[in-house]
């Protein structure tokens, strides 16, 4: 019983786990909502043929409009702008500016708009199994010069919202069906013992009541006995007697027969469903655990993820303060990815990502931990070195990241990384920590790049 109620508390946790994250996004969703509210109002006013597209909107977006509702008018929108954008000399400022154009400075509303939308894909990546998509719009967000391009970030970013939000309610709804089986199997098994406890009870009444009969018999038969006079009365008294016991001792046979049987049926309909509920559980837990490992992961290099990285982070550093054995934070950082990703597309982008996070897994040991914290950033946690050893290693991974060779296009591409290192002192903050190697990391970018800094 005690296993089955940790399960049961488990399913708990999860469910109440899953609400919470479900809730978080909701919140996200509702800020971006706010936040498309306030672009229609700040953009009302700059053309009357942009107005009532804007209005219509702001409008839907009051009234939570579904995903593909928004994502209609934010095309109209588009389509307005580009048709205003052409005659009207107010929206030219806009529009991209040629090569030799002098830059024309946006109002400071734009940049705040741009920074509080910036802040959110982030929130919004730091959750994601899949962070590409994302990507993709923070890179949008770097190069909109319009309108309609900051707009059309935003209702992809709210369509992702909307994404997370029903994967979270579908993954509450399958624990909330797990929970209840669990809770129908657990009713059952309550109810087995107490049928199994009023079983016990009426069989111990029922050999009370034989004793009892008996015992009486076996009195009256012996005050029978001794005012007998006669052998033939003795007899016939005794056989009657003995037949009366006989026969009750054959109706608790039959009881005890009956009980017996229906005992044995629901024992053996317990144990089948003890033994569905067994596997059902050892299925859950494995899909558990799965889902677990695989949230931990980021899905594009196979290595950990910045929340894995940064739960072992924190032990490393309780360790070393109860004076655990040394370790060496590596922040490390890929050259010129910005380039890479710009002249040869995101998919060479991702496979320099997968390579040189090969190259850490092949050149760490088992004890040591390896996890991709951002774009092109990665953090390594080298366990039972000093600061001495951890530099010569970095550099073995530096040369081992400058050896890889691509071709992108016909064109060999040199990928090289840049690493800030620092050892986990006793009296460490986290914080602390992460300063010095980030900082370590920013002398090596300015040192030359493709260099090992200990600070």
């Amino acid at each position: 019983m005690s296993e089955i109620t940790d399960w049961k508390q488990k399913y708990r946790d999860s469910l109440l786990e899953m609400e919470a994250e479900e809730k978080r996004w909701r919140e996200v969703e509702r800020q971006l909502r706010r936040l498309i509210g306030r672009l229609c109002a700040a953009a009302m006013g700059v053309d009357p043929q942009l107005d009532d597209e804007l209005t219509e909107l702001a409008a839907a977006n009051r009234r939570n409009a579904e995903a593909s509702e928004l994502e209609r008018l934010a095309q109209s929108l588009t389509s307005a702008v580009a048709a205003v954008d052409a005659t009207s000399p107010v929206l030219k400022i806009l529009a991209p500016l040629p090569a030799a154009a002098v830059p024309i400075a946006k109002p400071k509303r734009w940049d705040s708009t741009c920074a509080a939308v910036a802040a959110l894909l982030e929130r919004l990546k730091s959750g994601a199994a899949d962070a590409s998509p994302i990507q993709n719009l923070i890179a949008g967000l770097a190069i909109a010069e319009t309108d309609a391009a900051l707009a059309a970030v935003i209702e992809r970013a709210a369509e992702l919202i909307h994404e997370r939000g029903e994967a979270l309610a579908r993954e509450r709804l399958q624990a909330a069906t797990v929970l209840s089986e669990v809770t129908k199997r657990l009713e059952e098994m309550a109810n087995y013992l107490t049928e199994s406890n009023s079983a016990s009870r009426s069989h111990f009444d029922d050999t009370q009541s034989l004793n009892d009969t008996v015992m009486s018999h076996v009195k009256e038969l012996t005050d029978e006995i001794s005012g007998a006079t006669e052998l033939g009365m003795l007899q016939s008294v005794v056989t009657a007697r003995l037949e009366s016991v006989s026969k009750q001792m054959c109706e608790f046979r039959a009881r005890e027969q009956s009980r017996l049987v229906e005992y044995h049926g629901r024992a053996e309909h317990m144990r089948a469903r003890i033994a569905d509920l067994e596997r059902e559980t050892h299925d859950l837990h494995s899909k558990l655990d799965l889902e677990k490992h695989g949230a931990r992961l980021d899905p594009l290099t196979g290595v950990a993820n910045r929340k894995s990285f940064e739960e072992r982070f924190a032990r490393e550093i309780a360790r070393r303060a109860q004076g655990g054995p040394s370790a060496v934070m590596l922040l490390w950082d890929i050259d010129s990815f910005k380039v890479i990703n710009d002249s040869y597309g995101h998919r060479a982008g991702d496979r320099v990502l997968q390579s040189v996070a090969g190259c850490f897994t092949e050149a760490l040991r088992a004890t040591d931990f390896v996890a991709r914290i951002g774009g092109e950033e990665f953090a390594v946690l080298l366990i039972g070195l000093r600061l001495a050893e951890a530099v010569n290693v970095a550099n073995q991974v530096r040369t081992a990241v400058e050896r890889l060779r691509f071709h992108f296009r016909g064109t060999p591409v040199r990928v090289t990384a840049s690493c800030g290192l620092t050892e986990l002192l006793e009296d460490d903050a986290s914080e602390g920590a992460f300063d010095r190697a980030d900082a370590a990391l920013y002398r090596a970018k300015n040192g030359g790049k493709n260099l090992c800094v200990a600070a």
